[in-house]
């Protein structure tokens, strides 16, 4: 088998993790020199590969790889840019195959979530229609831990300790203040479709009683009866209510509740 290079490219949003993959696939790579020639890095994830804009990762030493797994951030840009269908936008995915055949590249690794992992099958299916093959591999990234197939995607641990703690750490401050002053607090958690990271609120408590004491989840149907019962329930019982809600909950029409238009009234100052 001739030696091929490689593409890597980061996409979405960065998790604390996403360089140790970035550091795998590399290292990875170096292992099998008579596969994998040069490994380039796409400059701001698929646009690099657009725009024809790549880093050389061999000319790196073992020493400033390694130093990608304490990395923070996405060392070689991460960016959000969903390529559309084939058949809509075929002109961007000739395009990439262009750039691919310009510099040998036969695999392309994409560390992200579920539209980069679209793009890498996307990929594959162009390669493979035009006559020339890519191996596509998708690297998990995602903090929502919603992936396919994919038991623990890397990007869901980091999110939901620091989730966790956050709400933790409201609630202590919460707490000193409820007896004169604000008793219910809200968080709202990302995860538009997935309540993974929402659930990993419940974390934070380590026995009855203690925060949070509502979990909203995109998966269930928001009821606004049975939402303010709770609070009640919990602010009369324990003096305090932490809410975690997941920025995707729903109300019954399917509407996404984020959506309404309602805010926060201002307050007055005398």
């Amino acid at each position: 088998m001739a030696v091929k290079n490689a593409f890597y490219a980061q996409s979405g949003g960065v998790t604390a993790v996403i360089n140790a993959s970035a550091c795998g696939v590399l290292q990875t790579a170096r292992q099998h020199p008579e596969e994998i020639g040069k490994v380039y890095a796409g400059r701001n994830g698929i646009i690099g590969a657009l725009t024809e804009d790549l880093i050389d990762t061999s000319v790196e030493s073992e020493d400033a790889i390694g130093a990608l797994k304490n990395t923070p951030g996405a060392a070689f840009g991460s960016c959000r840019y969903k390529l559309g269908s084939i058949h809509e936008h075929r002109a961007q995915y000739e395009r990439l195959i262009e750039v691919f055949q310009a510099h040998d590249i036969a695999f392309f690794f994409y560390n992200g979530g579920g539209d980069s992992l679209d793009t890498a099958y996307k990929v594959s299916q162009m390669g493979a229609g035009v006559g020339y093959p890519v191996a596509c591999i998708g690297i998990p990234k995602t903090i929502d831990n919603d992936l396919p197939i994919t038991d623990c995607s890397p990007g869901f641990g980091s999110a939901a300790k620091y989730i966790a703690t956050s709400v933790r750490e409201a609630a202590f401050d919460l707490a000193a203040m409820s007896r004169t002053s604000t008793q219910v607090f809200v968080l709202e958690v990302m995860g538009r479709h997935a309540g993974w990271t929402t659930a990993a609120c419940a974390l934070a408590a380590e026995r009855e009683g203690e925060a949070p004491h509502i979990l909203l989840l995109p998966e269930v149907v928001f009821d606004e009866a049975r939402f303010l019962a709770k609070v009640k329930e919990a602010t009369e019982r324990y003096g305090q209510c932490v809410i975690a809600v997941s920025e995707g909950v729903k109300g019954p029409d399917g509407e996404f509740l984020s959506a309404s238009g309602l805010r926060t009234p201002s307050a007055t100052h005398s």
